[in-house]
């Protein structure tokens, strides 16, 4: 039931995929490590869609993990001189300076502590895949709360904030340079709109179970309601081709594992990997400087954020200490950036489990790929 490859030294890795597919954890999905400038897994299986197998090249939403995607696109920006991560948002996004907003900073967007965490007036689906519309809605609102004083993770609109900054700057999207300058050089596997030619590439989200939260509990004033519902993206809306064509880059994106990995492993890589230079020490260090830290005011668990990325917390155990970063998405999906053993792993499923920061399906991946690095 497993296709590619892995060294003998990662074979629990394979064993791990092989029983999750047996067993019915998981329907299909790739996971994918590198290690210290090598691809040493390459794996994937299953089902991508009913009786149609999972290959090398298929790709999968992988919800969340996007905004891991659409945060280096910044940064090599940031590299390149283009974006200042202390500059107010306002100097590259005028617009965006408006309703008590001008001293937003770019590093408190990406650290999920800008007061914008979603929409205030409602939208549609339609709507925020009109990203010039639905960014110049999020730039004329008010914010929700004082910018910086707590986390409230952008849960939806996040790569809407960071594609606001970048078109200001650049003139060019988000998803241009992360296809042009990014996936190309390095092989592709991840897309932030699937062009029409590859939707067959997709496989398709298989919804989860009910969610443990309780949602009445929360009120219905509450950040996560008035975000999750702002829209509301359930399994159906994203296995649509309009969806799947759309870039939006707060829970999109279309990737499988082995994409993923060696894009994000220029950070693990000090920001070099398969012979392309993007970014350099200095500017991955900024990542791991602490933007947010306490009980988030959507997410409700307590959170630590530095720029783009999470960083090592008690809410994710399968997370080790050290100079990590990562993040997942929504019913599993994941990307952990490992700076001190140079290893990023990535794990791309689309049964979609009850997820949201933390779960055993994705921590066993995590784990049992850490156990075989050798990672304490």
């Amino acid at each position: 039931m497993v296709d590619g490859t892995c060294t003998d030294a990662f074979s629990p890795l394979r064993d791990l995929l092989e029983t999750n597919l047996t067993n019915g954890e998981d329907a299909g999905a790739s996971v994918a490590v590198v290690h210290d400038g090598e691809l040493v897994v390459d794996l994937w299986g299953g089902e991508a869609r009913l009786g149609v197998p999972w290959t090398r090249d298929t790709i999968t939403q992988v919800w969340s993990v996007t905004k891991t995607m659409a945060a280096l696109t910044l940064l090599t920006q940031v590299e390149r001189g283009l974006i200042d991560l202390d500059a107010p948002v306002a100097e590259y996004w005028p617009e965006f300076g408006a309703a008590g907003k001008e001293g937003v900073l770019v590093r408190q967007l990406l650290g999920h502590t800008s007061g914008v965490p979603g929409w205030t007036p409602p939208v549609t689906v339609e709507d925020i895949c009109d990203l010039e519309k639905s960014e110049a809605i999020l730039a004329d609102q008010e914010p929700w709360y004082e910018a910086g004083s707590a986390p409230a993770y952008q849960l939806i609109c996040h790569g809407h904030l960071i594609d606001g900054v970048v078109r200001g700057a650049t003139g060019r999207t988000v998803a241009d340079i992360l296809h042009t300058d990014i996936m190309g050089p390095l092989g592709g596997g991840f897309r932030l709109g699937v062009p029409a030619e590859e939707l067959d590439l997709c496989a398709d989200l298989l919804a989860p179970p009910p969610s443990t939260i309780d949602f009445a509990a929360l009120g219905p004033d509450h950040f996560l309601l008035r975000a999750i519902l702002n829209p509301l993206l359930d399994a159906d809306t994203c296995n649509g081709a309009a969806w799947r064509q759309s870039a939006v880059g707060g829970a999109g994106g279309h990737g499988n594992a082995r994409g993923i990995a060696q894009a994000q492993a220029l950070l693990s890589h000090g920001g070099e990997y398969g012979g392309v230079r993007l970014l350099s020490p200095e500017t991955i260090a900024r990542v791991l400087e602490v933007q947010a830290e306490g009980p988030d005011l959507l997410l409700v668990f307590p959170m630590r954020f530095g720029m783009g990325y999470a960083l090592p917390m008690e809410m994710a155990p399968a997370i080790p200490a050290g100079r990590v970063c990562w993040w997942t998405g929504y019913g599993g999906a994941i990307v952990v950036n490992d700076l001190d053993t140079r290893t990023t792993i990535a794990y791309a499923p689309n049964k979609l489990a009850d997820h949201m920061v933390s779960s055993p399906r994705t921590d066993g991946y995590v784990r049992t790929a850490f156990e075989c690095v050798g990672r304490p």
